[in-house]
């Protein structure tokens, strides 16, 4: 992967982390994984793909899964609207888009002001860790656990039939 990983060492001690919003919850992705943050545009739907796909988009050629974040994290669904953007991001294992409300800024923090998701409660799914604004606190997502084993092997059928 290409993105330093908390507990891992950054070159400056620092992790640079984009902040983004959904119901008036913050969270983050880390910097290096984020390839571009763009406006909503037509999603076509895939069949047979994962509850949490949305639908595919055609990026430069490439086609890549879109997915409705707001599912991984219990939050109640909402229609999506020009003011939605799409955050396009690199796992270790392909390129996804998720559907955001809007992308605030790019944090900065020190590497010993990011609390662990161990530190807080033990087998969190899908978050990293925590750090604290100046306004409140921001959830770091972890994309290497955002789909489970089943998830990703439905997701690859239903891409291969692409």
């Amino acid at each position: 992967m290409n993105y330093q990983k908390l507990g891992e060492p950054a070159e400056n001690g620092r992790n640079q982390l984009v902040v983004f919003i959904l119901d008036e919850q913050r969270y983050a992705l880390h910097l290096l994984a984020v390839e571009r943050v763009a406006c909503v545009v037509e999603i076509a739907p895939l069949p047979k793909a994962p509850e949490i796909v949305v639908g595919v988009i055609d990026l430069q050629g490439r086609i890549v899964p879109v997915v409705n974040i707001r599912k991984r994290f219990r939050l109640p669904d909402r229609e999506m609207g020009l003011s939605n953007q799409l955050i396009i991001a690199n796992t270790s294992r392909r390129t996804i888009a998720f559907v955001v409300d809007s992308v605030t800024d790019v944090a900065e923090r020190a590497e010993r002001e990011v609390i662990t998701a161990e530190k807080i409660l033990p087998g969190l799914e899908y978050l990293e860790g925590v750090i604290k604004l100046d306004d409140g606190i921001v959830f770091i997502h972890d994309l290497d656990r955002f789909f489970s084993l089943e998830e990703e092997k439905q997701l690859n059928d239903a891409t291969d039939r692409l």
